[in-house]
């Protein structure tokens, strides 16, 4: 079949290190206050909202949604030739989980005829993609993808592939999560798959869970013709991806990453190229245990020693959970526009047990090639995406 080239033309971020693509790139290279979590507590809704009253009938995963796709959609500029031709595909993890909380105990301390009308509107998981297409005017396929870790990277692949096959010219993709409560983070902490130290050390000797975040990340997808004719500034480019499924386990990966080995191949076969090509590997590494060891093994299986050059962003921001990947596309973007790898900060000690990959521990410079971002998520689904530049 056919395909359509996809230009990456719009970045939107919000993270803990940093909202708003450039003070998100400076913080990749600052180590994070240590801690159990990382919340974005100097984040201002206002202004991505037309009123105090539609910011309180947002919960806080959409309101980072919105903020991130207000960035992404004014970077790109004039991009909309047919509105039904637009895409919106947000996903989240969890959803409105700190609204949930909320209103469960307004119905417990105060009764039923007190719970926000609002309440099922603020929590559902399609509800930052219907808020954006309504606010921009996408009349086109409006979708919410909830894969756990690995939705950011599978809504982003899945509005390139409209593109690619001329479902729609042009989409809005990414993912969102707010979920740092008291339940969240409790239900986390007693699976312990959080951090005991306060420190996210991905691949490290000693890393024992991850630090819990939140934020969104959005990107404008075109046609890359229509980019082209239009003047956009091309930032990257989309060659392809691949979801799967471990069919394994609720949590743990498949053993020596089997699923993770099959879902990379998959991404390279989509986007036209051999391990040989690949320039960097955005890894997912969480900093825990068997997440780390399965992606190692399987980077390692795929790529052979030393490989291209591994980072883990989640060393500073933390893991955001469903936002995570779309928050590590908009990483890989800039480090081609900066032509430098950000380092893995909290790794300082090699793991013996695990293969000898090359795991960038400095900022390094580069020269940006095709860059392969990965998330593994709860459920046993892996989502890989094929960036390359532009």
């Amino acid at each position: 079949m056919n395909r359509r080239r996809v230009a990456v033309t719009g970045l939107g971020v919000v993270s803990s290190c940093g909202i708003g693509a450039p003070a998100f790139w400076e913080g990749l290279h600052r180590p994070p206050t240590p801690g159990e979590v990382l919340r974005i507590d100097s984040f201002d809704p206002a202004p991505y909202f037309d009123n105090p009253k539609e910011v309180r009938r947002a919960d806080r995963f959409q309101q980072f949604a919105a903020a991130a796709a207000q960035e992404a959609v004014g970077q790109a500029g004039d991009f909309v030739r047919d509105a039904s031709r637009v895409a919106t595909m947000i996903g989240t993890g969890i959803g409105g989980l700190a609204t949930i909380e909320e209103q469960s105990a307004v119905c417990r301390d105060r009764g039923p005829r007190r719970v926000s009308p609002f309440l099922i509107p603020m929590v559902m998981g399609n509800a930052p993609a219907a808020a954006i297409s309504m606010r921009y005017g996408f009349q086109g396929p409006c979708e919410s993808v909830a894969t756990a870790c690995a939705t950011g990277t599978h809504a982003i692949g899945n509005a390139a592939r409209l593109i690619m096959f001329d479902r729609c010219d042009a989409a809005v993709a990414g993912s969102t999560e707010a979920a740092i409560t008291e339940t969240g983070v409790a239900g986390f902490r007693n699976m312990t798959a959080l951090t005991s130290s306060g420190v996210s050390a991905p691949f490290d000797a000693h890393r024992d869970g991850f630090v819990m975040s939140e934020g969104a990340a959005v990107v404008v997808l075109e046609e890359w013709e229509a980019a082209r004719t239009r003047g956009a500034t091309i930032l990257a480019e989309v060659l392809g991806g691949a979801s799967s499924a471990d069919a394994h386990h609720i949590t743990a990966p498949a053993p020596k990453g089997a699923g993770a080995i099959g879902c990379m191949r998959l991404a390279l076969q989509e986007a036209g190229l051999d391990p040989a090509e690949i320039a960097q590997v955005n890894a997912h590494g969480t900093s825990t245990p068997r997440n780390d060891e399965a992606e190692a093994l399987a980077i390692a299986s795929l790529f052979g020693y030393p490989g291209p050059p591994v980072t883990s962003i989640k060393g500073v921001t933390g893991h955001a959970l469903g936002a995570a990947g779309a928050i590590e596309a908009v990483a890989v973007v800039i480090s081609m526009m900066e032509r430098s790898i950000p380092p893995t900060l909290g790794y300082r000690t090699p793991d013996p047990d695990l293969p000898s990959i090359d795991i960038v521990t400095e900022p390094r410079v580069w020269t940006p090639g095709p860059t392969i971002s990965n998330s593994f998520g709860f459920g046993g689904h892996n989502g890989c995406l094929v960036l390359a530049p532009s």
